[in-house]
């Protein structure tokens, strides 16, 4: 048997029959169609945008701001793994900012460098930077390294 036009039906619940509002006590949403007693939600189209408090200052005007940070004095490291360092300079090589920059490890110094310890360090260096991880000072002193701290 074949599938003919007259046969389709909409899928069940797709389509629901639309709530006739106001037409008595019977329909269980008559007398106030549904909007309650007087007020603003009641009379004319009863538009009131989301949020609105009746003039009130709203709940999100009120509260304080969450996550609020003074990024005017937030200091921004441009960051160095050990394992750039490992591959970029030789035994007993001394590490400043400046030869960072010359050799292209570092575009943008930010307020300063920092080491991290990401990778492992066979040779000793003498690294000299504006901050150090934890994890990168203790792999460089275990390399017989030297660590040193400029402002």
């Amino acid at each position: 048997m074949a599938l003919r036009i007259e046969d389709l039906k909409p899928t069940p619940g797709s389509r629901t029959k639309s709530i006739r509002v106001g037409r008595g006590p019977g329909s269980g949403i008559g007398k106030t169609s549904g909007r309650g007693m007087n007020g603003q939600g009641k009379r004319g189209r009863g538009k009131v945008r989301i949020g609105f408090e009746g003039g009130q200052t709203t709940i999100y005007r009120r509260t304080p701001m969450i996550g609020f940070t003074n990024a005017k004095f937030r200091v921004t490291f441009a960051e160095v793994n050990l394992l750039t360092l490992e591959a970029k300079f030789e035994s007993n090589e001394e590490v400043t900012i400046e030869k960072l920059v010359e050799r292209n490890i570092l575009k943008d110094l930010k307020d300063g460098v920092k080491i991290l310890g990401k990778g492992e360090l066979t040779k000793p260096l003498v690294v000299k930077a504006n901050a150090f991880s934890e994890s990168a000072k203790q792999k460089i002193e275990a390399a017989g390294g030297k660590v040193e701290v400029i402002k």
